[in-house]
């Protein structure tokens, strides 16, 4: 249970077992905390909304779902969703612009492959999807290109990808231009072309940052087996989990867009050198831009950096948002299509890769919502329409946009799907657990070794690990999964699909 000090407390009000709300003299607009008390943040955190929603372009409500926490050298909590009327806020959100998440199906499953035939494949796979390398899967510069200006049909046709579903089941179709393609020329003056130069040579790599992983799962459970039919689920299955950002793509082109402090030298050092060749045709805009970063990242504790949502700079933001999305969904089919490709080697099987959805859970997106349109800033929040903000979807439009609620490496996972009746959340879902204030598991891993021990016993192969901060992904650090679901159901967040269980861990 969370210890809060009394300022705090006193200014909680509670609306039920699983939602309460948070409003000091301070704030503009309340937080709502989509939880029970037992999974409230700390103090730090309350802290940290209570700043972000003393800002006077926040409208209506911020919103904090089970999972919020303060991470290092962020303004905002992750967990959150704030809207705006008009402005687009860069700080809400970490430097990633499409940290997301799939699942794909398979014709894997707990009868036809043993463990022995798993622990084969991800030894290959530690290789095969690095989690950290210089180099991941080589494409040709207008490959990138055209996966950047119009989505990931451009991989799909380089490589040959034959998973199922590739463009229908990826959230904007795998494009955040929507039914748009830039033309060669508009990609360019928004994202620098040194960051494209670079990224040939960075599809299909996990990532090293927090806890994106590679996870095999098996279905061990369907709650709602009509709707786990809809969706090909079977007791058995397995399926791949993989959560990955955007890559220096996205990080470089967002860093070019937002006043926030460069975490590594390298990061400082490629923001510089591209934004000094950086060739667009925009210069006076992006001059503009680049006048407020400085002058913003000069003030200590100054207001949040905006650009109005009406303006040629936020257009250019918004473009180079997108373009760095698209190649964050690229990223997680190039890692799909390694997998089917080692699996029909190793184990000598075609998978049948199925894409069951893939997601982002950081956005900023122009939606309407009380009948009003607004910019939502999705920070590690996942969008969670309900069917009828679906319909244009053949399956999702009957079931609901699907969502993922993993916790740790070692604890079950779920598969729900968003809900008509979630607008208080501005149709949002928490993307996992979160890291609890205190620790939820007596069993608590000081080192790897006892890391490798404890996932051993609970029957988990944990593959890579080539850090140190791996065992902070312990689930003695992690929520009770258990009440979050309590929580998600109660609020109609999400109702839950399916359970899954993680079999084999790929992590850094």
């Amino acid at each position: 249970m969370t210890t809060l000090p009394p300022e705090i407390t006193k200014q909680l009000t509670s609306e039920g077992e699983h939602r309460s709300q948070f409003q000091t003299e301070r704030m503009q607009v309340p937080a709502t905390f989509f939880m029970s008390d037992d999974l409230l943040p700390s103090e730090e955190t309350f802290r940290q909304v209570e700043d972000i929603a003393s800002h006077d372009m926040l409208h209506r409500t911020t919103v904090a779902m089970p999972d919020v926490c303060s991470k290092p050298g962020r303004r905002n909590a992750a967990g959150t969703t704030i809207v705006s009327l008009d402005r687009i806020i860069p700080e809400l959100n970490d430097s990633d612009p499409n940290c997301g998440m799939r699942v794909v199906k398979t014709s894997l499953n707990d009868q036809n492959t043993t463990p022995e035939e798993i622990d084969k494949l991800f030894e290959t796979l530690v290789t095969e999807v690095p989690t950290k390398a210089l180099v991941g899967t080589k494409v040709p510069f207008d490959v990138v290109v055209d996966t950047c200006r119009g989505g990931t049909r451009a991989v799909i046709d380089h490589v040959g990808m034959e998973t199922r579903n590739e463009i229908e089941n990826a959230q904007s179709g795998g494009n955040y231009f929507g039914d748009k393609t830039l033309s060669q020329e508009e990609l360019f003056d928004v994202v620098p072309q040194l960051y494209l130069h670079f990224a040939k040579y960075r599809l299909g790599i996990t990532g090293a940052a927090g806890n994106h992983f590679l996870d095999l799962m098996r279905v061990t459970d369907l709650i709602d087996p009509e709707i786990a039919k809809m969706f090909g689920l079977e007791k058995g299955q397995y399926l791949f989990m993989i959560h990955t950002g955007s890559g220096i793509l996205g990080q470089y082109t967002m860093y070019t867009y937002t006043a926030k402090k460069r975490e590594h030298v390298s990061q400082s050092l490629m923001v510089t050198l591209g934004s000094l060749l950086f060739t667009t045709r925009k210069k006076d805009i992006y001059a503009e831009i680049s006048r407020k970063i400085k002058e913003h990242m000069s003030q200590e504790g100054a207001p949040l950096l905006t650009y109005d949502g009406s303006t040629p700079e936020a257009e250019m933001y918004m473009q180079a948002r997108a373009a760095a999305s698209n190649f964050g969904v690229a990223n997680r089919a190039m890692i799909t299509h390694n997998i089917s490709e080692a699996i029909k080697v190793i184990l000598g099987k075609d998978p049948e890769m199925d894409l069951l959805y893939d997601l982002p859970h950081i956005s900023v997106e122009r939606e309407e919502h009380f009948g009003k349109d607004m910019w939502v800033h999705r920070n590690n929040t996942s969008r969670a329409f309900g069917p009828s903000r679906m319909a244009h979807h053949p399956l999702f439009g009957k079931t609901g946009e699907p969502v993922y609620i993993p916790s740790s490496m070692s604890t079950e996972a779920f598969i729900g799907v968003g809900t008509d009746h979630n607008t208080d959340s501005y149709y949002s879902a928490p993307h996992g657990t979160g890291k609890g204030a205190d620790m939820s598991e007596d069993s608590v891993p000081t080192n790897n070794t006892e890391l490798f021990a404890k996932m051993n016993e609970k029957g988990v192969k944990l593959y890579g690990v080539k850090s140190k901060k791996t065992v902070n992904q312990d689930s003695s650090r992690y929520k009770d999964v258990s009440r979050v679901l309590e929580g998600v159901e109660a609020n109609n967040i999400a109702h839950i699909v399916a359970k899954m269980e993680p079999v084999a861990v790929i992590m850094y």
